[in-house]
C-alpha cells in the first residue's frame, strides 16, 4: 500500500509540475511557433543552438563545435554557453517553425522539472507534501527568475535539484532523520551522478557552481564518514554503493572536463574571449537587489519599478527569491521538523550564498569573497554575474521553507485530528485550508507577465543565396535572428553575436562597411563569402547605412531585389 501511494504521489507531482509550468509561463504555449517569452534576442539564439546541436549529431558529430555561425572561425558553437544537453531534442523536426516550438516546449519543461526536482529534495530531506510543493513552487517560480526568461542556460536548473534528491536518497540521508544505512540505494546514487553529469552539459553559466558545489559535498561527507568508520571500525558504505559513487564521479567528471575544455579552447584561439574581474565587478549587484523584482513579476514588478530604476543593470540584479519565501524560510530558522544543527547549516549556507551573490560589493574590503575564488579556483572567473548565485540562495530558502510548512502541519495534526461531528470536521477542513495559504503566495508570487514578442520574418533573399552568406547590417542583437534563420538548411555565415569580437568575423565586417565597392567585393571574395543579403530596414544609424545607394556596377556582382525589400547580391 506504501508503494502504491508513493507510485501515485509521484504520478500526480510530474502531472502537477507539468500543468503548473503551463499555466505559470503562460502564453507560451498559445502560439508556440512564431513567438517567444521575453524579447527576440537569447530565445533566437537558444532556438538556433539546439537546432544546430541536433543537426551536427545526426550528420557530422565530428563537427560539432564548428557551427555554421562566425564564419570562419573555428569552434565558434563554445563562444557562448551551450545547451549541449538539450542535443535529442534539436533532432526533432526542422527549419524555422520547429526550432521555435522546440524552444518553446523546452521553456516550459524545464520549468516543470525544476518544480519536480525541488518537489522531490525536500520531500527527501524529510518535509510533507505540503512542504515541498511550496519548495518547488517557490524555487521553480521565483520572480527572479523572471529576469532570465531568455537565458535558457541559466533557468534550466531542475537538474540540480533532481540531482542531489537523488544523491541523498541513495546515500539513505535526510535532514529530519540523519543518516540511515538501511536506506541505501547504489542505483539511486548512480543516477543521480548521471542527471548531475546531464544538468552540467547545459551550461557552465550555473554549471560550475554546482560542480564546486558537489565537490565541496563530497569533501565533507569523506569526513564526516571517515571519522564515523575510524569509530566504528568498519566501512559506513558498503562496496555497492561506493562503486556507484566511482562510476558516477567519473562521468560527472569527464562530462565537466568535455564542457571545461571546449571553452578554454576558445580563450586560446580567442585570446579576447578572455574576462577580466573588470566584469565582474560591473556586473556585482547592490545588496538591495536581493529585495527587488524584475519587470516581468505580476505582482511586484510595477510596485519596485521605482528602485529597479536605480539598479545599474537590473537584468542581472532584480534577485528578488520571493517575500513568502523569504518570510517561510526566517521561520524555518527556528521552527521546523528538520534537526537544529542542520538548520544552523541551512542558514550558514543561504549567508555565505548571499555574499558571493553581492560579488564585488561585499560590506568589507580585500575580498575575500567572489573575487578571491575568480582569481584561484579555476574557470570561475568566467561567471562574470554573480547574481546568478541568487539560485542557490533561492534553493536553501525552499529547504528551510518546506521545514516550517512541515512543522505547521505536524501541528496542525496534533492540533485537529479527523474527528466525528460537525463541529470537528469543520474545525479539520478550515484549519487545512489554512495551511493551504503559503501555496497559494508563492505561485501568485511565480505569475508572470513577460512580453512574447512574435520573431522576424525569414528574409526572401536568403532562401537563394548561395552560401557562405554575408548578412548586413551585422551588429547588435539583430546577429540572434539571423543566426536562428540559418535553420533553414545551415548555411555558413559570418554573423553572430557573443560577448567578445571573433577575429574573422571583425576582419569581415571590417571589409564589408565600404560594400559594394571594388576594395569590399575583393576582400569578400577573399574570405570565400559567395553572397551578401541586405535588410535594407535595419540599415539606418548602422556603418552600412550606405549600402544600398552605392552603384553596384561593374564589380562583376549580381543583385536582385526580393518582393520582402531584402536585397540579394552575388559575388560570383
Amino acid at each position: 500500500m506504501k508503494r502504491l501511494w508513493a507510485r501515485r504521489e509521484w504520478f500526480l507531482v510530474v502531472l502537477g509540475g507539468l500543468a503548473l509550468a503551463a499555466a505559470l509561463t503562460w502564453p507560451t504555449l498559445r502560439d508556440p511557433r512564431h513567438t517567444v517569452p521575453g524579447d527576440i534576442g537569447d530565445p533566437a539564439l537558444f532556438a538556433w543552438q539546439i537546432s544546430w546541436l541536433g543537426h551536427i549529431l545526426l550528420t557530422d558529430p565530428t563537427q560539432l563545435w564548428n557551427s555554421n555561425t562566425f564564419y570562419p572561425d573555428p569552434h565558434s558553437l563554445a563562444f557562448t554557453d551551450t545547451v549541449l544537453g538539450y542535443a535529442p531534442f534539436g533532432m526533432i523536426g526542422s527549419g524555422l517553425d520547429d526550432a521555435v516550438l522546440r524552444y518553446n516546449i523546452l521553456y516550459v519543461l524545464l520549468h516543470a522539472i525544476a518544480f519536480v526536482g525541488a518537489y522531490a529534495l525536500t520531500r527527501q530531506l524529510g518535509s510533507h507534501p505540503l512542504g515541498a510543493a511550496v519548495a518547488g513552487v517557490a524555487w521553480a517560480f521565483a520572480p527572479w527568475r523572471l529576469a532570465h526568461d531568455g537565458h535558457l542556460n541559466v533557468i534550466s536548473s531542475g537538474g540540480i535539484a533532481l540531482s542531489l534528491a537523488m544523491i541523498a536518497r541513495g546515500h539513505g540521508w535526510s535532514l529530519r532523520r540523519g543518516h540511515r544505512p538501511d536506506r541505501h540505494s547504489p542505483g539511486w546514487a548512480l543516477a543521480g551522478w548521471l542527471v548531475g553529469a546531464w544538468q552540467i552539459t547545459l551550461g557552465l553559466a550555473i554549471g560550475l557552481v554546482f560542480a564546486y558545489v558537489l565537490i565541496g559535498v563530497c569533501l565533507v561527507a569523506a569526513v564526516c564518514f571517515g571519522w564515523a568508520w575510524w569509530r566504528r571500525g568498519r566501512p559506513v558504505f558498503g562496496r555497492r554503493l561506493l562503486v556507484a559513487d566511482l562510476v558516477g564521479g567519473v562521468v560527472f567528471g569527464a562530462a565537466t572536463a568535455f564542457m571545461g575544455l571546449a571553452y578554454s579552447k576558445v580563450v586560446e584561439l580567442q585570446p579576447q574571449a578572455d574576462r577580466s574581474l573588470a566584469w565582474t565587478e560591473q556586473y556585482s549587484p547592490p545588496w538591495r537587489g536581493l529585495f527587488i523584482a524584475p519587470e516581468a513579476s505580476w505582482l511586484w514588478g510595477e510596485r519596485h519599478a521605482t528602485v529597479r530604476a536605480e539598479l545599474p543593470w537590473a537584468p542581472e540584479m532584480a534577485l528578488l527569491a520571493g517575500v513568502t519565501l523569504i518570510a517561510l524560510a526566517a521561520a524555518g530558522i527556528f521552527f521546523s521538523v528538520f534537526r537544529v544543527r542542520h538548520r544552523v547549516w541551512l542558514t550558514i549556507g543561504v549567508a555565505v550564498a548571499v555574499l558571493l551573490t553581492l560579488g564585488a560589493n561585499l560590506p568589507w574590503h580585500g575580498d575575500p569573497g567572489y573575487l578571491t575564488l575568480s582569481k584561484h579556483l579555476p574557470g570561475w572567473a568566467a561567471l562574470r554575474t554573480p547574481g546568478r548565485i541568487t539560485l542557490w540562495t533561492s534553493l536553501l530558502l525552499a529547504v528551510l521553507a518546506a521545514g516550517a510548512v512541515t512543522a505547521l502541519v505536524v501541528r496542525a495534526r496534533e492540533a485537529t485530528p479527523w474527528q466525528p461531528g460537525v463541529l470537528a470536521r469543520s474545525k479539520f477542513v478550515a484549519v487545512r485550508l489554512v495551511l493551504l495559504i503559503p501555496l497559494v503566495l508563492v505561485t501568485v508570487e511565480g505569475v508572470n507577465r513577460t512580453p512574447h514578442p512574435e520573431l522576424l520574418k525569414y528574409p526572401a533573399a536568403m532562401r537563394d543565396a548561395p552560401e557562405p552568406i554575408l548578412v548586413l547590417p551585422s551588429s547588435g542583437s539583430l546577429e540572434m535572428s539571423i543566426m536562428l534563420w540559418t535553420v533553414n538548411g545551415f548555411p555558413r555565415i559570418p554573423n553572430g553575436i557573443v560577448t567578445f569580437d571573433a577575429t574573422g568575423q571583425t576582419r569581415i565586417r571590417e571589409a564589408s562597411k565600404t560594400f559594394p565597392d571594388p576594395a569590399s567585393v575583393a576582400a569578400l571574395r577573399a574570405e570565400g563569402i559567395k553572397s551578401v543579403v541586405v535588410l535594407p530596414d535595419w540599415l539606418k544609424d548602422t556603418p552600412w547605412e550606405p549600402v544600398t545607394a552605392r552603384p553596384a556596377g561593374g564589380l562583376g556582382i549580381t543583385y536582385e531585389r526580393q518582393v520582402d525589400g531584402t536585397i540579394l547580391y552575388r559575388l560570383n
